[in-house]
């Protein structure tokens, strides 16, 4: 008889729990409160009561608000279709839109210009990145693209804001950020300069990146469509495999 209530009291345990449904706003202080560390975009209800979608950029996780468990993983209905997958593809279109508008506001004239061709390519890139380096190599050889770049040092590249800086000195910048990007300056020293002209371009290029929420290099919008990472494959599909000059 005890293990019968104990079992019931179990089964109204977990009745109640599904059906527990917390405000978002409670949800959130919650979150923080049990990882503070973590820097989410939103919290909304999911499909199971008492579970909650946290976007963390275009990750997907779970919170289990009453416990205080976050839970990384793909959420399957009865018809195997993965939910979050789906949802991260809703989270994907709708930050492309939202790059699409952001990028109508960027300074191209602070952007190194290079190229007189059709596609136009908005960039952001880390000269010691080996995928950005993969990318410009590509695009070197194209002759059908104009190509502004804006320039993402990241922290794990300690010497990459320095090059930036002597790209920004020279007269011809184009030339400069192809000579960097071909490694010219890996194990050769080379003059820089400091100025507040420069410093200032630094960090509106570091702002830039910022705004439009680009995490990671290379970064490219082309033609209005947005592709992450040094994905050539996709980029010869939005530009077609040969140039404009058939190269």
């Amino acid at each position: 008889m005890k293990k019968l209530v104990s079992c019931l009291l179990v089964f109204i345990a977990v009745i109640m729990y599904s059906g527990a449904v917390f405000a978002e706003s409670d949800v959130e202080k919650s979150l923080k409160t049990n990882f503070p560390d973590l820097k989410f975009d939103s919290v909304i209800s999911s499909p199971v009561a008492g579970l909650y979608e946290v976007t963390v950029g275009q990750a997907i996780y779970y919170y289990a608000a009453q416990e205080g468990i976050l839970i990384a993983g793909n959420m399957f209905d009865k018809n195997k279709r993965n939910l979050t997958a789906d949802r991260m593809q809703e989270l994907r279109a709708k930050f492309e839109q939202e790059i699409a508008l952001k990028a109508k506001e960027l300074p191209l004239d602070k952007a190194v210009k290079v190229g007189t061709g059709k596609h136009t390519i908005i960039e952001f890139t880390d000269p010691d990145c080996p995928y950005c380096r993969k990318a410009a190599e590509f695009f070197n050889k194209r002759s059908d693209v104009t190509k502004y770049t804006f320039f993402m040092p990241l922290s794990m590249h300690p010497d990459a804001k320095n090059k930036v800086r002597y790209i920004f000195c020279q007269k011809d910048k184009g030339k400069a950020f192809e000579e960097v990007m071909q490694g010219k300056f890996d194990s050769t020293k080379y003059e820089t300069c400091t100025s507040v002209q420069v410093e200032d371009l630094l960090k509106l290029h570091e702002s830039a990146a910022t705004k439009m929420g680009v995490q990671s290099t290379p970064f490219f919008i082309i033609d209005g469509t947005v592709v992450s990472g040094a994905d050539i494959p996709k980029i010869e599909q939005l530009l077609g495999k040969k140039s404009a000059e058939g190269k």
